[in-house]
């Protein structure tokens, strides 16, 4: 099976080129989507000098910065290949765990599979409320839901192309990661979670995130659950 990697990227000039070299890395049949968000910190002309030669890699250019959400969708309707992978452009989630994501999918276990920072990997030790507001999140998620997820806003998120094709996605933000939750609940879709690394970075190290997108958060949680 053919796998879409689909990076959402927004001013990661530091970043872009290492996480690309380990994707490539990872011995399967993929192809990797990039889409740039308006960056203004040279990661675009980057992109275009990496592009050059890689019949795998294919870029799009937002003009301006739309959100992490609106990156998604400009990238899954692109995608030719049978399974999607989520990847920030970052370095907090590692490429070679691909295998260990794809595994429930290709054994016909589940349509969807999260990658889940917190049933055990190791991880890098950081911020006790940014630990908490997930937590709160992912539990509020869940009572709606009626999941028991363990990390709504973890990044790793892959799933069949069918998937996508389902569901009608439009959070431009964070709030894809619950929007999305949401709606393959919704249609029913397997879901398998399955324990991840974690290298997470501080905000001196380009983490976006922010307790707006927190408080953003909560609306989305009820508004498509209850109202779309």
């Amino acid at each position: 099976m053919k796998v879409s990697v689909v990076i959402p990227v927004y001013n990661e000039i530091g970043t872009i080129e290492e996480i690309i070299s380990r994707i490539h890395a990872v011995q399967l049949e993929k192809e990797i989507i990039i889409v740039d968000d308006g960056s203004t910190d040279g990661t675009r002309k980057r992109l275009k000098e990496i592009s050059k030669g890689k019949e795998n890699v294919r870029i799009f250019y937002h003009n301006r910065n739309r959100g992490k959400g609106a990156d998604l969708r400009t990238g899954f309707e692109a995608v030719t290949g049978d399974i999607i992978i989520v990847q920030d452009a970052d370095l907090e989630y590692n490429p070679r765990e691909y295998p260990m994501l794809l595994e429930p999918i290709l054994d016909d276990r589940a349509d969807v599979v999260y990658g889940s920072r917190f049933l055990g990997g190791p991880h890098r030790v950081l911020f006790f409320w940014h630990y908490v507001g997930n937590k709160f999140l992912t539990l509020l998620s869940n009572l709606l839901t009626n999941l028991n997820l363990t990390d709504v806003w973890t990044c790793y998120k892959v799933f069949r192309k069918q998937v996508v094709k389902d569901i009608t996605l439009r959070s431009n933000r964070f709030g894809f990661e619950p929007e999305f939750t949401a709606k393959v609940a919704k249609k029913n879709f397997r879901i398998y979670e399955v324990p991840i690394s974690y290298s997470g970075r501080n905000y001196s190290e380009g983490k976006k995130i922010t307790w707006k997108d927190g408080i953003e958060g909560i609306f989305t949680i009820f508004r498509f659950w209850l109202l779309d």
